[in-house]
């Protein structure tokens, strides 16, 4: 039957004459399925269907951690019941098309739907296909509820074919429309215009109708707010079902199809705090089974069930990481943007979550979540994920590993080639320098040690749920990870090798303060103790003297830096010992490469992430106070997991299969002086204390120490720790891809005499992507250099 535009509505019956010519074309099993069901359905008498919310229904409320309301979920006040006169034909063939193309010509039961529904149930052995009319949709719904099973299917479509008997196809199309659940709390066609569009459903246009249409099989999943990409798609496959259905031309579909996402700009009231930890709120609720069997039942009980949803989000940390993010990136057009995620390590519980730049924005991708939905390259942050691989597999960090600007590493069928950062090289170097100095082409070398996928399955455990390639280049960031699966994985090294997987409600009541849900923590030993100790020792000197000194604190700290191919991404991942964060700059449209003019500077995971990281954790420790990291070393108690003692006397840092003569020096930059003195003097060394300027650290920090963290010396030997004293030093600035003319006037005003070199790199290919660039600077990029001092810097020719 098609109905177009301007067609009269008239009250037509079922049409059983044109539902027998279909009967014709089905075999003999579903004639016998159809016969069971009729004779079912003579047991009914007549149904009085009034679509309303279920009685008593009540507003479910979202908490913070510390009892304050983030978000009331207002029961009733989305659904607005209306006369199927003023719905758009449109809007109804739209909704016909996607959910039930023979609605107009059925008994109420679609006979060729469930001969293909009970052919796929047959196959799985269970209920996973309903073949379900949009009369069986409203009855499921509506009248008998949502238990997949054989009796309640039967039930489902004996009461349909009741409904088509008692009502017309216009009545029941309206009835149906008034309460299908669109998603966003929105039930019913006018509800679901005015919360996605902000119109009225007489309003909507022929693309908004085949959005809405679309969502009805998963709003969740098609939601335009959350994944506008995934609603356009689905918005495309309706128009072409309207095609099919005669319902619009190929030409007017086409037009449709190219039309943009709009939708209804959040009203300023309706802002609440913590809008994409909410959101995460949400889906949990509306995807885990404690709180329904199917989507629809779960969403009617968080919308209208009175529920009261205690969450873990810290609402003074909240504010802290969204303030930290606007005063880096303080350029809301040109900059690009930022996820954030804070977890305590001992529970797994959320704190505070950044998603995007503004959630309440009304742009069609402002409500997606890059700290949960957006996967992108990891960068040099994994790497601390295959060095617990390494070490599990009894690779002493004090493995040396030849460090070239560059490497040709064979593989299968292929050449693998590697080159580290900004052409540094190093000699030979052990895995605590390569990691502090990231070098990437050690770093290859140890992955084909350890195993691609030897290391893959580690970071998995460690708390990476996102697909992963057992590929070589996985260490280096190949795999696309989210902001939430890389801070679960240093959580798990914080919390010294037990994982918790992520916590964002912590319980459920009802109405009547019955527990609903209440959440059991199930903490999972994810890699030994001595690995977990060896990796935070290592990635604290990262923080101290390699890419990562952005990120001090006047704290112990241990965290890694990561920028991805192109500098498309750029990462810092921290912790101490109460709080892990980490951090993700980029751009939400793809990989755009962050450097001049697209950004003001060339951005790296020690640059803008770092930065953030450090202003948001300073202001989120201020009044916690301040604890070291506890190693093995010092820890001869039993492992609760495993009831064996720690490994005593081989050091953390050293590698679980190394013995070590003379003392292992702590690395205590980055620290208060008076806790690095006492760390040091508790080992038997003399500690000697000198006043230094420094450009780095707040006063009373150790900048620097003599012998280095790692360092193997005599028992009571002397050591000298420089503690900043608030003046200020000179560094070699960043000059790396920059012009030979621009790198020498920046090194000039910084005060130093400059060296130019003209020698082509080793990798032709880089050196004709950068000629007449920087590739090289001596001393390296950060270094203290007193002005008057001269700098080199190597040019590749033109």
């Amino acid at each position: 039957m098609n109905r177009s535009e301007g067609s009269a509505q008239s009250s037509t019956t079922t049409d059983t004459a044109g539902a027998q010519g279909g009967w014709s074309l089905a075999r003999a099993t579903t004639i016998v399925v159809a016969f069971a069901l009729v004779a079912t359905s003579c047991t009914y008498t007549a149904i009085a269907l009034a679509p309303t919310i279920p009685p008593n229904a009540e507003a479910s409320t979202i908490m913070a951690a510390d009892g304050a309301e983030l978000l009331t979920l207002h029961a009733g006040e989305n659904r607005t019941e209306i006369s199927l006169e003023i719905v758009p034909v449109h809007v109804q063939n739209a909704i016909v098309a996607i959910e039930d193309r023979r609605f107009w010509t059925h008994i109420g039961i679609d006979l060729r739907s469930i001969l293909r529904a009970l052919r796929r149930n047959i196959d799985e052995g269970d209920i996973v296909e309903g073949g379900s009319t949009i009369t069986q949709q409203f009855v499921k719904n509506a009248i008998i509820g949502t238990d997949r099973t054989l009796d309640r299917k039967i039930e489902e479509a004996s009461l349909a074919i009741q409904v088509e008997r008692q009502y017309t196809k216009e009545e029941i199309l309206e009835f149906y429309l008034n309460t299908v659940y669109f998603g966003a709390g929105a039930y019913g066609i006018e509800a679901a215009a005015q919360v996605y569009f902000g119109v009225t459903a007489s309003d909507l246009t022929v693309g908004q109708g085949a959005l809405l249409a679309g969502l009805v099989k998963a709003p969740s999943t098609f939601d335009p707010f959350v994944n506008p990409q995934g609603a356009l798609d689905r918005r495309s496959l309706v128009l072409q079902a309207m095609v099919d259905e005669d319902y619009l031309t190929n030409s007017e579909a086409s037009a449709w199809n190219n039309g943009d996402l709009v939708l209804k700009a959040p009203d300023p009231e309706d802002h609440y705090e913590g809008a994409y930890f909410v959101e995460e709120v949400k889906r949990f609720m509306l995807e885990h089974v404690a709180f329904g069997r199917t989507y629809e039942e779960r969403a009617r009980l968080l919308f209208t069930g009175g529920l009261t949803i205690e969450t873990t989000l810290d609402p003074a940390l909240q504010t802290g990481a969204e303030a930290a993010v606007n005063l880096v990136l303080s350029d809301p057009q040109a900059d690009p943007n930022s996820a954030v995620v804070t977890i305590d390590p001992a529970t797994g519980y959320v704190l505070a979550m950044v998603g995007g730049r503004d959630f309440f924005g009304g742009a069609p991708a402002s409500k997606f979540n890059l700290a949960t939905q957006a996967a992108r390259p990891s960068g040099s942050s994994f790497k601390p994920l295959v060095l617990a691989a390494a070490i599990e597999e009894g690779i002493s960090t004090s493995q040396e590993y030849s460090a070239p600007a560059n490497i040709e590493i064979p593989i299968t069928n292929d050449i693998w080639e590697v080159e580290n950062y900004g052409g540094s090289a190093g000699e030979t170097v052990n895995l605590v320098e390569a990691t502090v100095r990231s070098y990437n082409t050690a770093y290859a070398q140890l992955m084909m040690d350890v195993g691609p996928a030897d290391a893959v399955a580690v970071a998995r455990d460690l708390g990476v749920s996102a697909p992963l390639q057992a590929i070589p280049s996985a260490v280096l960031g190949a795999n696309d990870v989210s902001p939430l699966d890389m801070t679960v994985a240093y959580a798990t090294f914080a919390n010294r090798g037990v994982r918790n997987d992520p916590v964002y409600v912590t319980r459920v009541t009802g109405p009547d303060g019955e527990v609903i849900y209440q959440y059991d923590p199930s903490p999972l030993r994810a890699i030994d103790r001595s690995t977990a100790d060896e990796v935070t020792a290592v990635l604290q000197q990262v923080i101290s003297r390699g890419t990562g000194v952005r990120a001090r604190i006047g704290r112990p700290v241990a965290g890694k830096t990561g920028t991805g191919q192109n500098w498309g991404d750029a990462w810092f991942v921290g912790y101490t010992p109460d709080l892990v964060t980490g951090v993700w700059v980029g751009y939400a449209e793809g990989q755009i490469p962050m450097v001049p003019p697209q950004t003001r500077i060339r951005v790296t995971g020690g640059t803008w992430p770092a930065e953030i990281w450090q202003l948001y954790m300073t202001a989120a420790l201020a009044e916690v106070p301040i604890v070291d990291f506890t190693f093995a070393e010092l820890d001869a108690e039993p492992d609760s997991e495993t009831g064996s003692e720690s490994a005593a006397s081989a050091g953390a840092t050293a590698g679980p299969t190394t013995t070590i003569p003379g003392e292992l020096v702590r690395d205590v930059v980055g620290m208060q002086s008076e806790l690095a003195s006492e760390i040091l003097t508790r080992a038997g060394f003399v500690v000697v204390e000198n006043s230094v300027p420094d450009d780095q650290y707040p006063p009373g920090i150790v900048a620097s120490q003599t012998p280095t963290g790692e360092s193997i010396v005599e028992t009571g030997a002397e050591i000298v720790i420089n503690v900043a004293n608030g003046q200020k030093v000179r560094r070699v600035p960043d000059v790396l891809g920059e012009s030979a003319e621009v790198a020498t006037a920046r090194l000039r005003a910084a005060g130093y005499e400059v060296d130019l070199i003209d020698e082509v790199e080793s990798d032709p290919r880089a050196a004709e992507l950068r000629q007449g660039q920087v590739w090289k600077v001596d001393p390296g990029t950060g270094a203290a250099l007193v002005p008057g001092e001269t700098v080199a810097i190597w040019i590749n020719p033109t």
